[in-house]
């Protein structure tokens, strides 16, 4: 990663860092106390959000990214968790509706914060593993993501953000409004998801 993909992100990460450690305390996957109930209730709520945010991220991506976004989409390994699990995704409204990506700055804004989850992903998938035995075919397959590929799939992702944003100042302001409210809706969607009750189909 060159000097300009590090202030990039080193941008992004100060931008939202406020937003990512309420997002974290909301979610609690890293607690020792973790409860399979809620460890499920979550899963069920990242069934709603993931896909809804990949078609309205997939609307605005430029036509020769589509192919690349297709090959990263997590939607599936949530299909496959919440299936093994007898889950279905938590009932709610557009949880992604107040959304706006209006340019390829916001675009990439956006993907920043959830392409990033798949990094502490790999610590929750740990923990549910030597909890509960759960991995890829039998209910963890989100947050295992791309397992030991997870940190290559981050470091290209970070060199085509580089490429994105340039060193344009405007598309880098815009990059950081758009994940603040990415980690907003994320927010908002977790905080209705855990006060219902389980998901369970």
């Amino acid at each position: 990663m060159n000097q300009q993909g590090t202030t990039i992100t080193g941008a992004l990460r100060q931008a939202c860092a406020a937003q990512h450690e309420a997002i974290e305390a909301l979610l609690q996957l890293d607690q020792a106390a973790l409860r399979r109930e809620h460890y499920e209730r979550v899963l069920a709520g990242f069934g709603a959000f993931v896909p809804a945010w990949e078609v309205r991220l997939r609307l605005h991506l430029p036509a020769a990214l589509r192919g690349w976004f297709d090959q990263r989409s997590r939607a599936p390994l949530l299909a496959r968790d919440l299936a093994a699990l007898g889950l279905q995704p938590f009932p709610m409204d557009d949880p992604v509706a107040a959304l706006a990506l209006a340019d390829t700055g916001a675009v990439f804004g956006s993907l920043y914060v959830l392409e990033g989850s798949a990094l502490g992903g790999q610590l929750i998938a740990r923990v549910v593993r030597e909890r509960w035995g759960l991995g890829p075919d039998n209910g963890a397959a989100y947050f295992n993501g791309w397992g030991a590929r997870t940190g290559a799939m981050w470091a290209e992702f970070r060199e085509r953000l580089a490429q994105a944003l340039g060193e344009d100042d405007a598309a880098l302001g815009s990059a950081c409004a758009a994940a603040v409210a990415t980690f907003a809706a994320l927010r908002a969607c977790f905080e209705h998801v855990l006060d219902h009750g389980p998901a369970a189909a």
